[in-house]
């Protein structure tokens, strides 16, 4: 097992924050876990996992070892009468994972084209885009115990997903509870494919594209050509300019308290959920707000995309995550003083 020491941290998240790792460890398999918590002084210290680093603030040095997750791999594992299931390394790209099902004739992820992140990360958060989220196309997992070594599968019904939500992000409140942050380090993901495939359509950028373009029932291609492309039209390439993707989770609020903000605000966008709750776009109240383009220190609010707080400081001068927190707080209580709704954050904040 080889393990480097105060290590840079800023080329492995993609917000650019400067930070180091006193340990870190590269994870290709269970192998290095195991030689890790062979270690009596490495298996002592905190552990923090890290996959592509695309969806944290750090707010500081890290302390303890940081497994940095790179494990391979994808492969059709099995077919059903209704699903092809497919497998991945959690270490591979998400985006080119999806790329890849597309180009093995297997639609059912393209909406979630291009959203950053590992695929091991993307059960964690529970990622989601224009109408679907991981959860409907998820069929389990294998992770390793970061206590014992051992290797376990979880289902979709143990991950326990929520909106932008799993297992993952909660700590065990005690013994018997199930919560397996800091404990677990998924190592492969399978997803569950339809083979009676039908597109995911709705979200008013979708509708515009099919209008424009004069198609009625796009194919599974077109639909991640059109994400791709609206995507990359509003959010910045982290390699360009720090950031760490959609910095909020659209709130969801009852049918009364929508009407009540149309009532003040009649353009505010929103859209039905089918538990008959509503969703609003959390960057439209950020924008209503008055904070596209605004600054705490090098920390901005993107002035194409006011969901997307930046590193306007670049590699040189690159923001401190206290600076990004300051103002994620500062949009948070304005947001709540005009609308009365609390925006979450959708970053792990280390």
């Amino acid at each position: 097992m080889f393990t480097q020491r105060n290590v840079s941290l800023q080329p492995l998240n993609s917000f650019g924050i400067m930070a180091r790792a006193a340990h870190l460890l590269r994870v290709q398999g269970e192998a290095e876990v195991r030689a890790l918590l062979a270690d009596a002084q490495l298996a002592a210290l905190p552990r923090f996992v890290l996959g592509g680093g695309s969806n944290i603030v750090l707010t500081g040095d890290v302390k303890g070892v940081v497994l940095k997750v790179e494990v391979a791999g994808r492969c059709v594992v099995d077919q059903t009468e209704r699903h092809t299931l497919v497998e991945a390394g959690a270490g591979e790209n998400w985006h080119d994972f999806v790329a890849w099902t597309l180009d093995q004739g297997l639609p059912g992820l393209e909406n979630l084209a291009l959203i950053p992140g590992t695929v091991g990360a993307s059960p964690v958060q529970n990622i989601g885009a224009y109408g679907l989220e991981l959860q409907d196309r998820f069929h389990e997992l294998d992770a390793i115990d970061l206590h014992t070594g051992e290797r376990f599968t979880l289902d979709a019904a143990q991950c326990g997903f929520g909106y932008r939500d799993s297992v993952f992000k909660h700590h065990a409140a005690q013994g018997g509870d199930f919560g397996l942050a800091g404990r677990a380090l998924i190592l492969r993901v399978r997803f569950a494919l339809p083979r009676a495939w039908q597109p995911v359509l709705g979200y008013l950028d979708l509708e515009r594209r099919m209008q424009e373009e004069g198609v009625r029932q796009p194919s599974a291609r077109q639909i991640f050509d059109w994400i791709v492309a609206i995507r990359r039209a509003k959010l910045p390439d982290p390699a360009v300019i720090g950031n760490a993707g959609s910095f909020f989770k659209n709130p969801t609020v009852t049918p009364e308290q929508c009407q009540d903000i149309i009532g003040r605000d009649p353009h505010v966008v929103h859209y039905p959920m089918p538990d008959g709750s509503v969703k609003l776009a959390a960057g439209w109240l950020i924008d209503a707000c008055g904070w596209k383009g605004k600054s705490v220190g090098n920390a901005a609010v993107y002035d194409k995309q006011a969901l997307v707080l930046v590193n306007r400081g670049g590699r040189q001068h690159p923001a401190t995550g206290g600076e990004v927190m300051t103002l994620a707080k500062a949009i948070q209580t304005s947001v709540y003083e005009r609308f009365g709704i609390r925006l979450e954050p959708e970053p792990v904040v280390v």
